[in-house]
């Protein structure tokens, strides 16, 4: 009941007119940028991070859950139109939906597409508001240790699940480790890392090195292996609407795909990609039309996208309660609260109600902006994937570098800016994942604040991290989840020697 009446204020404070212009400018720049080939999510929360700094902190987080699924929805337009995923969790979308696209049935496919996002994101929006307050309860009784162990348990899922190995990953991570421990000291006041810089005493901004590994790096890398006969569009030829059979075969994996995505992207180690695949592996064995499956199937496209937008909101239940991102694009939403001063957890739901429930609400309505706004507008996404790849990438790198100016002027943060777009083109080079050097920056410093208290409390003795039963079971936890990704890798080799 209670949730049921803080939705109910958070739609009064969403409805509020400003709110609801930073929504709808929200989904049609997230869509507009989110369309363009190689961009999802992450990258077009990355690139328009700098421009809401100098906005209202609610309408401005309002705006990026509206470009966060504007992005989603965008990256399932260019997968299905020119075969190239914007993010990995698009590619289950493009087996199929380039398919039908290639057929002469794109329409349907992005139909389909889009209502599954509608129908999957509301479901997921509800189950976010009924879950994030018991979650909310129980976090209120974390220590100081329950909170490192949690975070511990963070960085070790989010290394292991990015990138293709765990020790890349973990490489990445203390990277963004290291960058967090640059500045003073919260508990001694002594500067750390800094190197007679003063700029370097606030620390390494999220912001900047968000859009350098991201925006930067990601431009760079593109450049720098840039085909010169890129994949054209597929025209749409026919209605843009399904038939009456396309709505049979879409809704059942639509409600299967939201089951595959919210409770899986909720997980510490979730993400979108498992429960994606997932779906799509399902609805193969499911279908009353296995033939058709690698040759444009419905279903194939249905279920992962709703899967791909239930996952989505999963994200948000432990960004909001726990502070704790398990995404890339949650990494990129948690320093879009932290340039405000605000730091998701238990506590943002006491201070900050009416801007956690107003963000809770905007989801519903960036969903059905989505819905109303996409289809029509479909001939313009179409146009938009026509841009030159030189044109692209040459006003990404232009915008970033303004954005990031424009929030910290400095020449100091526009070196770092450089610095940390080149070091994105490496770590792609040499296929270690960026996302774990953006929440180690932003999780490392509270990692480092609540040990520190924890061994306060307990008078310099360690074992406190082991006697408490809720933090011995979270390291437990991450200990399990760093080693298994090795003794799988074990076994797989053993299997192929013994075979």
């Amino acid at each position: 009941m209670d949730s049921l009446l803080s939705l109910g204020h958070g739609f009064l404070v969403a409805f509020e007119p400003t709110n609801l212009l930073f929504a709808s400018i929200g989904v049609l720049l997230g869509t507009m940028v989110g369309v363009l080939p190689g961009i999802g999510p992450a990258l077009t929360v990355a690139l328009l991070l700098p421009v809401t700094f100098k906005l209202d902190p609610g309408g401005s987080l309002i705006m990026f859950a509206g470009i966060y699924y504007g992005g989603m929805y965008g990256g399932s337009t260019t997968a299905i139109l020119i075969n190239t995923p914007g993010e990995s969790a698009s590619v289950a979308t493009a087996i199929e939906g380039n398919k039908m696209a290639k057929a002469g049935r794109g329409g349907p496919a992005l139909a389909t597409a889009a209502i599954g996002s509608f129908v999957a994101g509301i479901i997921a929006t509800i189950g976010l508001a009924f879950l994030a307050p018991v979650l909310v309860k129980l976090a209120v009784g974390f220590g100081p240790w329950d909170y490192f162990a949690l975070m511990v348990l963070a960085f070790v899922t989010v290394a292991a699940t990015f990138g293709s190995s765990p020790l890349r990953g973990l490489t990445s991570l203390a990277v963004g480790i290291l960058l967090g421990l640059v500045g003073i000291d919260q508990l001694t006041g002594q500067a750390r890392l800094t190197f007679g810089v003063p700029e370097l005493l606030d620390g390494v901004e999220v912001t900047t090195l968000a859009v350098g590994l991201f925006a930067i790096g990601e431009a760079l890398h593109i450049a720098a292996r840039h085909r010169a006969n890129p994949e054209k569009p597929i025209p749409i030829k026919g209605s843009l609407w399904m038939t009456r059979e396309d709505w049979k075969r879409s809704w059942k994996p639509w409600l299967r795909g939201v089951a595959f995505g919210f409770p899986i992207g909720a997980l510490p180690a979730g993400g979108a990609e498992v429960p994606t695949f997932l779906s799509y592996t399902t609805e193969k064995r499911l279908s009353r039309h296995p033939e058709e499956f690698g040759n444009g199937a419905i279903e194939g496209v249905a279920g992962p996208e709703a899967a791909n937008n239930a996952s989505a909101a999963g994200t948000l239940v432990p960004l909001l309660t726990l502070g704790l991102p398990t995404s890339a694009t949650a990494a990129i939403m948690l320093a879009g609260f932290q340039q405000y001063g605000l730091h998701p957890g238990p506590l943002l739901f006491a201070q900050e109600p009416d801007l956690v429930w107003g963000l809770v609400a905007s989801l519903f309505i960036a969903n059905a902006m989505l819905l109303v706004l996409n289809l029509p507008l479909i001939g313009l996404w179409v146009r938009l994937l026509a841009i030159p790849m030189p044109w692209l990438y040459g006003g990404i790198l232009v915008f970033a570098a303004m954005g990031t100016i424009a929030a910290n002027p400095s020449v100091v943060e526009l070196g770092m800016l450089i610095g940390f777009g080149f070091l994105g083109l490496l770590m792609r080079r040499y296929d270690y994942p960026v996302a774990p050097a953006v929440v180690g920056l932003i999780l490392g410093p509270m990692a480092d604040s609540q040990l520190r208290r924890a061994l306060q409390m307990s008078l310099g003795d360690p074992m406190i991290l082991l006697e408490n039963p809720g933090s011995a079971t979270l390291l437990a936890l991450a200990a399990l989840a760093l080693l298994a990704p090795f003794v799988m890798k074990g076994l797989s080799r053993y299997r192929i020697e013994e075979d």
